[in-house]
């Protein structure tokens, strides 16, 4: 199955996620390509593929991403081999994505488990965006403006879940807890990617 983590940024989609990986909880997690700088502490091949801009556009006009989109100023994309192998391996995969890039998925391979991951509040995203110490304030305040109009986009997802600031591993539980009940279903959401 393909899972799908998203929610506005500051929301903690790559704490959960990292989170998960130190637990060791079986699952392939899809590494994201961007065109954006990479942060002191992240590694590439393993927080993000780090790529020119005109690497990226050849890797979209040759088809090699589920989807792609410009987000703040960089280029972030699902490579969509990561995912086809691990499918075609039996492993259920899990990737991060913005919320656009969510309803894109949900277009093209409807039957991905989508999961939005929320902060109680506006402040708690101006709280772990602030903390991670990466945007200009122009940039946060971009990013604190769209909380609102991504915010309308729950309808297009199959669960929620609350990151309450400093309950971290309860959130983590949460996600892994819909992994799980998805993956006992009698009816499982099989995903199938070309």
């Amino acid at each position: 199955m393909f899972f799908v983590l998203s929610g506005p940024s500051g929301a903690g989609k790559d704490a959960v996620l990292n989170r998960m990986k130190e637990w060791r909880f079986p699952c392939y997690y899809v590494v994201t390509t961007t065109t954006r700088s990479r942060r002191a502490e992240e590694k590439h091949g393993i927080d993000y593929h780090f790529t020119s801009v005109s690497e990226f556009r050849d890797m979209v006009q040759r088809g090699e991403m589920l989807e792609w989109a410009e987000v703040y100023g960089n280029w972030y994309g699902v490579p969509k081999q990561q995912i086809k192998q691990a499918l075609e391996e039996g492993e259920d995969c899990i990737a991060r994505v913005d919320v656009q890039g969510a309803a894109t998925i949900k277009k093209l391979l409807p039957q991905a488990v989508l999961v939005f991951l929320e902060s109680p509040s506006v402040e708690g995203y101006e709280e772990r965006l602030r903390q991670r110490n990466t945007e200009s304030e122009v940039g946060l305040r971009a990013r604190l403006e769209s909380v609102e109009k991504e915010m309308k986009s729950l309808p297009l997802f199959d669960y929620i879940v609350m990151n309450h600031q400093g309950e971290l591993d309860s959130a983590v539980s949460k996600v892994i807890a819909i992994v799980t009940a998805e993956r006992c279903r009698v009816d499982r959401r099989t995903v199938e990617l070309k």
